[in-house]
């Protein structure tokens, strides 16, 4: 499928191309073959089109036959194929003012255009004198709406419907480079009719050399296509199995982006993907491009922004949230502009009248809901799988199939990958419960026992089965890091709390003896074991123990500095923040799991610690947002009480809150600069991306709740990735 991209022909286009009269014959067809094609491709109800179509898109076929019998009768030929047709469109002539159908892009001007047209060429269409003055009203009404940017390009769009009366010579302004208008055969073919142009006709003459007797609808798609396959590969969760093929595809994309090619910058919805999709794997893009789309009254001077086109609305918005410098405020603006107008479409139930887009309302919903930030992956991927559309069926000026587009072979491999993953999840969760059992964690009276969420946060993200041991790593020391913030916190005495820390910097000591109480030996010896099993690992991952590496990472000898009772400046909390969060024995243990070699130098450059710094900021911050109430009623002070404490007086909660919120913004939008980030970085990707996960990770389990407090949210995502496999009726 990425070696071919196939698109289904299109009677309706071919049937403009075969009016197109030629240059040196005007008598004559420039293209007979088209004309041969039509004769050959009627379908047996004399209707022409998609075969096998549904009910609601008969308007579709009834707008294909009439175009494919005015090129018969523009030649003279087919007398019987002609008249099949007519019948067919009488027969169902209705759906032509039927609201329940489905209207192609323009129908309103071209439908009553091309009756005009068989009008003159005395084409009998028995229609009732009365129908057809109210369709030629309709397309008066619609040619004289108000005149905007938009709109101006839509009328050059449907040109084919407005002949005569069009303005030809502004048409031929959205000519392209390959010579097309629109990369629309039928616009060109118009133009070609009405005004000789050689791009128009190498344009044309080059599609059917490429298809033979027959053209698509539109033409070239294949960039668009590629992306989709892509973006549906990723989206599905089956990304993993397809690298080499999406390499190549982002590699020809990022030069035909480099090389500014129209097929990518002319249509705001690949340009969007192409901008989301690069900047994601890496590649350095700016968002320069998406400059002409910053503002909604720019994108409703669009063609798609005439036509409030919610996939490419919906695409611009997700490009938007990649934001990774300070100075892109053009996704900033574009972010803005386009939450507010799905949100808008969403409310007004407008989304709901396409019926090609039956899914976009539940895709918009999920988008808002989940912004890329929050967005953990196989929470993403089930979702992705339950609303992919595996209908490849596309609607523009008339109907089109690709089946590189909509495939039921990527949801069936989707599924099929998330149970396999999923069987495999639910096995490691059992063994993390005896294991928290088997080193007497339960008997902790004083310990929240959140194994469950502990799995959960790593199996929606490092997902795939060889990454089982960067799972285990991560949720062990996950509970562990659990336990002994609650120890600090609520379960132990001064004399435990020091006793543990001295245990620690002592480290080899032997289990059991210089433990001043059976909690903290419970503590220590689990702490040490865990330590230990995941170093002694690491010689297999790595060729090399780092035991040593991953207990220096220990966030235990850094919690000394939250016994500090004074009160510290803002700056002092900021520099402080990140250590106390203690994310250290849950992300530096689980790198060495994750695939690529680590050497010393890279687990100790600044880089690493940078990263490992602004994810725990990040976690630091918004647990503070969220413990704000709790933590001042138990007196405790955090960035939010800081930043009211040292404003006497003059800042509200709710100020404080959104100074910390653009805070953790900028925070999180250097992180994924870092992440993205490939030259200059030593830090392998795949560790980055475990250093995002846990951004996500920490954003979702802060959205609305503390993190750990089992909302009916956080119960049934658990569930979801754990738990219920999926059924998708295929």
């Amino acid at each position: 499928m990425f070696d071919k991209i196939e698109l289904s022909f299109s009677p309706y286009d071919t049937a403009w191309v075969a009016m197109v009269p030629s240059l040196e014959l005007p008598q004559a067809p420039c293209f007979p073959q088209c004309i041969n094609w039509l004769l050959d491709n009627q379908v047996n109800d004399g209707s022409w089109g998609l075969h096998n179509r549904p009910s609601w898109l008969v308007k579709d076929a009834v707008l294909c036959t009439l175009a494919c019998v005015l090129a018969l009768k523009r030649w003279g030929i087919g007398e019987e194929q002609m008249n099949k047709g007519i019948q067919f469109i009488m027969s169902n002539f209705a759906s032509v003012t039927d609201e329940k159908q489905q209207t192609p892009i323009g129908f309103d001007i071209i439908f009553p255009g091309m009756i005009e047209c068989a009008q003159d060429l005395n084409l009998n269409l028995p229609l009732r004198s009365s129908d057809i003055n109210a369709m030629l009203e309709r397309r008066h009404l619609e040619l004289n709406r108000n005149y905007t940017a938009g709109r101006k390009e839509y009328l050059a769009y449907v040109s084919e419907g407005i002949g005569k009366l069009q303005d030809w010579e502004m048409v031929m302004k959205y000519q392209r480079k390959n010579g097309s208008l629109f990369n629309s055969p039928s616009t060109t073919a118009a133009a070609l009719t009405h005004f000789h142009n050689a791009g128009c006709l190498h344009y044309l003459s080059s599609l059917l050399e490429k298809f033979g007797n027959a053209v698509p609808t539109v033409h070239p798609l294949d960039i668009y296509i590629n992306l989709t396959m892509v973006e549906s590969l990723e989206s599905l969760g089956v990304d993993r199995h397809f690298r080499t093929e999406i390499k190549r595809v982002l590699d020809e994309t990022y030069r035909f982006w480099l090389q500014g090619e129209e097929e990518i910058f002319l249509d705001l919805t690949t340009c969007a993907m192409a901008f989301r999709l690069l900047r994601l794997n890496g590649y350095d893009v700016s968002s320069d491009p998406l400059t002409q789309f910053a503002e909604d009254n720019q994108f409703c001077n669009s063609l798609k922004g005439y036509l409030k086109d919610i996939s490419a609305v919906l695409e611009l918005y997700r490009a938007s949230q990649i934001t990774i410098y300070p100075d892109e405020s053009v996704l900033e603006k574009q972010q803005f502009w386009t939450s507010h107008f799905l949100k808008q479409e969403l409310s007004s139930g407008s989304i709901h009248s396409n019926r090609f887009s039956e899914n976009d309302s539940s895709q918009v919903e999920d988008a808002l809901k989940f912004p890329y930030h929050v967005n953990l992956e196989r929470l993403a991927h089930r979702r992705n799988i339950n609303l992919y559309n595996v209908d490849n069926m596309r609607i523009l000026k008339t109907s089109y199939c690709s089946l590189n587009i909509g495939n039921e072979y990527f949801q069936k491999l989707a599924v099929d990958d998330f149970n396999i993953c999923q069987s495999m999840h639910i096995e490691e969760l059992k063994h993390l419960e005896r294991w928290v059992v088997e080193k007497r964690l339960d008997k902790l009276k004083f310990a929240r026992q959140k194994q469950t969420y502990c799995y959960f946060s790593v199996a929606a993200t490092l997902f795939s089965p060889e990454l089982s041991d960067a799972r285990m790593s991560w949720a062990k020391n996950a509970v562990l890091t659990t336990i002994v913030d609650d120890f600090y916190d609520l379960g132990g005495s001064e004399e435990e709390l020091l006793n543990l820390i001295d245990l620690l910097e002592r480290w080899d000591v032997e289990e059991g003896k210089n433990c001043c109480s059976e909690q903290v030996e419970i503590i220590f010896s689990a702490l040490r074991s865990t330590i230990c099993e995941f170093g002694d690992k690491t010689l297999t991952w790595q060729g090399r123990n780092a035991t040593s590496h991953i207990v220096e990472t220990s966030m235990f000898k850094e919690t000394k500095c939250l016994r500090n009772k004074s009160v510290p400046t803002l700056d002092e909390y900021m520099e402080n923040a990140y250590a106390s969060f203690a994310l250290g024995p849950i992300i530096f243990p689980a790198v060495y799991f994750v695939g690529p070699k680590l050497s010393e130098e890279v687990v100790r450059d600044p880089e690493f610690h940078n990263l490992y710094k602004l994810v725990s900021t990040c976690g630091r911050l918004l647990n503070d947002i969220q413990g704000f109430k709790r933590e001042s009623k138990e007196g405790k002070l955090n960035s939010v009480s800081l930043q009211m404490t040292y404003s006497d007086g003059n800042m509200t909660e709710v100020e404080a809150i959104e100074k910390i919120k653009v805070v953790i913004k900028s925070t999180r939008r250097e992180l994924l600069r870092l992440v993205l980030k490939e030259e200059g970085s030593i830090v392998p990707r795949a560790c980055k991306d475990l250093i995002w996960k846990m951004s996500k990770v920490l954003h979702l389990f802060y959205m609305n709740t503390d993190g750990f407090s089992s909302n009916v949210e956080m119960v049934k995502a658990v569930s979801e990735v754990v738990y219920e496999p999926i059924s998708v009726n295929m």
